[in-house]
């Protein structure tokens, strides 16, 4: 199994049979996880995200937007957009034009991302968050 089909079998067993998910592992930030609907190409968007709190507004510390395409069993996910508000970062990897069409790809940052979310997934996995007996709380 490659990364993307790691991320993306990872993603939609996080998910289950609900549009979005709070975990809990204990000493750690909770995790969402959210189908946040569609891209402009018709690919599933999820949302992976750890929220914190400062003065009273929450914070993604930090939140990745994935898509989700391919077929049957070899669904693949790719990272589409990083954003930590703690750090005023927010990071696309493509940029669109007014009707929604992809216009440039950031070949750079998208290996950044696809990185990032490799030792992210093997963090979570480290922390508890993967495990089946995690305490989720479904959100919708």
């Amino acid at each position: 199994m490659n990364n993307d089909q790691f991320f993306a079998n990872t993603l939609l067993q996080l998910l289950g049979d609900t549009t979005a998910v709070r975990l809990t592992s204990d000493g750690f930030m909770p995790l969402s996880v959210e189908d946040i609907g569609s891209s402009a190409e018709g690919y599933r968007l999820i949302s992976i995200c750890h929220y914190g709190e400062q003065n009273g507004d929450l914070m993604r510390d930090p939140d990745m937007v994935f898509a989700i395409y391919g077929q049957g069993d070899c669904l693949m996910a790719e990272p589409l957009s990083f954003r930590n508000d703690y750090m005023s970062i927010n990071q696309e990897v493509y940029r669109y034009d007014d009707h929604g069409k992809r216009t440039h790809v950031d070949l750079r940052l998208k290996k950044e991302l696809k990185s990032f979310a490799r030792m992210w997934f093997r963090n979570l996995k480290a922390q508890g968050f993967l495990d089946k007996e995690t305490p989720r709380e479904r959100l919708s």
